[in-house]
């Protein structure tokens, strides 16, 4: 029991790498609360983890996401471990052809979620001296990627906050890492893969197909894989370990 009685926060943890991860620290002894903007996504981790805190808020809104945290303030008075992961795909296509507000949203929801909720538990956890915060980038924000420059510059952005908050909070105790998983298996990533197929005019089989080989390990990512190394860099194990970004993808070697 890791974690036995530590305040979690996880956002986008309704489901896919988020729900995951928040049944691996609820079953280590954690205290959960998961925020995320899907009212039934929440609905059905509520029904699944009645014990966990179950909150539905966009974080890209910071009167919405701070009537979550309020929820948090007022029942935990405090965070221990907060797992940014909130994240959205963005648009794929031609630089000349994407929609501003597609570019917009998609660095609000990914990069800007990340900043509030990372602001959020830099305020409890400055005063306290401890603290791990753990920011969700990928290896699209660590290569060059045609086709999806939206979701690129913001995973790249989630980095560069991700060292500065090290940086930054790092005297006072707290520990701020990213992971960068790269091509995870389920429901989000199959619609990445639709949307990119669409895009490039070719089968989501070559897509799939171009991601694992894109690796030295020619394989995708189970979201186990982001689970173990998300528990890793919260726990004690990685009382050393800041300001790094550790890549969970079988080695990416090229994402074109």
């Amino acid at each position: 029991m890791r974690f036995a009685r530590a305040r979690v926060l996880i956002t986008g943890g309704a489901s896919g790498i988020g729900a995951h991860v928040a049944g691996r620290f609820l079953a280590e002894g954690a205290r959960v609360a998961i925020i995320d903007a899907s009212e039934p996504a929440v609905a059905d981790f509520a029904a699944a983890h009645p014990d966990a805190h179950a909150l539905c808020a966009d974080v890209a809104d910071p009167t919405a996401l701070a009537g979550a945290t309020d929820v948090l303030d007022r029942d935990w008075g405090g965070v221990d471990i907060a797992c940014a992961f909130a994240g959205t795909g963005g648009p794929a296509g031609r630089i000349e052809d994407l929609d501003p507000a597609d570019w917009a949203q998609c660095l609000s929801v990914n990069l800007g979620g990340a900043f509030l909720t990372a602001q959020w538990a830099a305020r409890h956890m400055r005063p306290a001296g401890r603290g791990v915060i753990l920011l969700m980038s990928s290896t699209a924000g660590l290569f060059a990627y045609p086709g999806r420059a939206p979701y690129a510059t913001a995973k790249a952005g989630i980095v560069a906050l991700m060292k500065s908050l090290a940086s930054d909070l790092g005297p006072d105790g707290v520990r701020v890492n990213a992971i960068a998983p790269g091509a995870v298996d389920g429901p989000r990533m199959e619609h990445v893969v639709a949307m990119e197929a669409q895009a490039r005019g070719v089968a989501p089989d070559v897509i799939r197909r171009l991601y694992a080989e894109g690796t030295a390990l020619k394989t995708w990512v189970t979201p186990d894989d982001v689970a173990e190394t998300t528990l890793f860099l919260a726990s004690d194990a990685a009382a050393r370990i800041s300001g790094q970004v550790l890549a969970v993808d079988g080695h990416t070697e090229t994402l074109s």
